[in-house]
């Protein structure tokens, strides 16, 4: 990967729906060699996907909530099971295994307080090996 690359990987990560014309006149190139380049850049992996920024108000999804979950089994095996099985939430927008005080920490994202109360109580708190959840509304989002 190489700077013009970078620029490439830079612009898409802003808009993804810009087109060749529009991005081969930012990095300097033709559409043909860019082209090229992207298909090579998605080949590699540097390039998982591409996916629509969602206006979550909109759809009525946008309460977010933040959970530390601390699991009562830190082994290879029990992370692994609680791994496959929180990828299973539809809920469950981020996952992060964390170094600190508990073992991961959740971005949730539901319709309402309601709604999140009983995607803890009955999927998240049932999950294999949670000890113990803590969670932290969203007041606003500042930034993603």
């Amino acid at each position: 990967m190489d700077a013009i690359d970078a620029r490439i990987l830079n612009l898409l990560s802003q808009n993804s729906k810009s087109t060749l014309k529009v991005l081969a006149e930012h990095v300097g190139l033709s559409p043909s060699p860019l082209q090229a380049r992207i298909k090579k850049l998605e080949k590699d992996g540097f390039i998982r996907g591409y996916v629509a920024n969602l206006d979550f108000t909109k759809i009525g999804q946008d309460h977010i909530a933040f959970v530390q979950v601390t699991l009562s089994d830190t082994r290879a095996d029990a992370l692994a099971t609680f791994n496959d099985a929180v990828r299973q939430l539809k809920s469950v927008e981020q996952c992060h295994m964390i170094a600190g005080n508990f073992d991961y920490l959740l971005k949730v994202r539901t319709k309402n307080i309601r709604t999140y109360r009983i995607e803890l109580a009955e999927k998240i708190s049932s999950l294999p090996h949670v000890a113990s959840t803590s969670t932290f509304v969203s007041m606003e989002t500042v930034c993603e």
